[in-house]
Parts: C-alpha cells; structure tokens; sequence
C-alpha cells in the first residue's frame, strides 16, 4: 500500500497493490495496519454502499454532532471524489480537494471527521462503499452547496448531461450561510 499526501493536510490517498491476471484481479481494499501507518487513529463503526448511474452527483455531506471520517472508494466504476475542509477553526477552512477514483487503480481517499464530502460518477454507473467512524445520525445530518462559488470546486464537466442532484442536495446553503456553531471544530488530522 502507498500513502500519498495530498495538498490538503490530513485527507490522504492509499494507492494498493493489484495483482491480476487473464483470471481478473486481486487486491486487499482494508488493513488497520494502513491507518496506524498514516497516523490515523481511527475506528470503523458502519460500511456504506450506494449505486448511482453517471451524471449523479451527491453532497456536499458532513454531521453537525459526531463528524464522520471516512474511508471512501468506488467498488465499481469511476467517481469524482472531493473533500472540503469546513472546520471552523483550521487554516485551511474552505480548502478542498478532489480526485478521481475507479474499479481499475482502486485507490481510497481518508476523509477526516470535520470535512464534508462529495462526489459525482463519471461512469455509467459506480458502485460507492465507504467505512465511517461514527454512525450516521439524520438529526445531525447537514450539507453544503456543492456549486458554492467560494469554493471554487471544479467538478468534471459533462458535456451530454447536467449532474443530477438530490432536492436536499439542490438546496443546500453555502459555506459562508452556515452558522458557525453548525460547522465542527478542528482536531487532529486523524
């Protein structure tokens, strides 16, 4: 497994070892060992699966109580994935980062507790599974435009669809419209 930085300090990506052949492929998709190596101290409590055909763009999610990491992956066929920092308090509150993720490299993106969370699909249909920290609470549950203009997030263009979003998605507030005591507070980057 490679550990690879990304520009935004604690969101990091793990590239795996694939082993295939004629037969198809083998990869390990988890190892505790992998987190521990990172840094990351963290505990999976619930695994996620949606399935979304392309076009379909989901986010910008995160919990106002109890902020989840994530450990995201596209199990199968090609995503858009982006995290943003909306810690109140960080230095790079408002910062994001967005990378492609696909059933080919299978490559994970860590998504510490305290950024919200996106992606759009960019085949005709990916399966999306990820590992949370904490378990998902609908009282908690917030968003963030995923077009907000502060931020400034380059999402893949289609030029033969519009994203199809969510009515929650479509309508959720800006950054800078959330009341800071809904945004979380930094902690460490695990």
């Amino acid at each position: 497994m490679k550990i690879v930085e990304t520009p935004l300090p604690g969101v990091l990506l793990f590239e795996p070892r694939v082993f295939g052949d004629e037969r198809g492929f083998f990869v390990e998709s988890f190892r505790e060992s992998w987190l521990r190596e990172a840094g990351i101290d963290a505990t999976f409590v619930q695994d996620n699966q949606s399935r979304s055909r392309r076009g379909v763009l989901r986010g910008l999610h995160y919990q106002r109580v109890n902020p989840q990491g994530k450990l995201v992956r596209a199990a199968r066929g090609a995503v858009y994935d982006v995290a943003v920092d909306i810690r109140r308090d960080s230095p790079h509150f408002g910062a994001w980062f967005g990378t492609r993720l696909d059933d080919e490299s299978h490559r994970q993106l860590w998504i510490p507790p305290g950024f919200a969370h996106g992606f759009c699909v960019l085949s005709d249909a990916a399966d999306f599974a990820y590992k949370c920290t904490q378990y998902y609470d609908a009282a908690s549950d917030a968003g963030i435009r995923w077009d907000d203009p502060d931020l400034g997030i380059e999402w893949p263009v289609f030029d033969d669809i519009a994203p199809q979003l969510s009515d929650k998605d479509r309508l959720h507030p800006r950054l800078a419209e959330r009341a800071p005591d809904s945004l979380p507070r930094c902690r460490s980057a695990s």
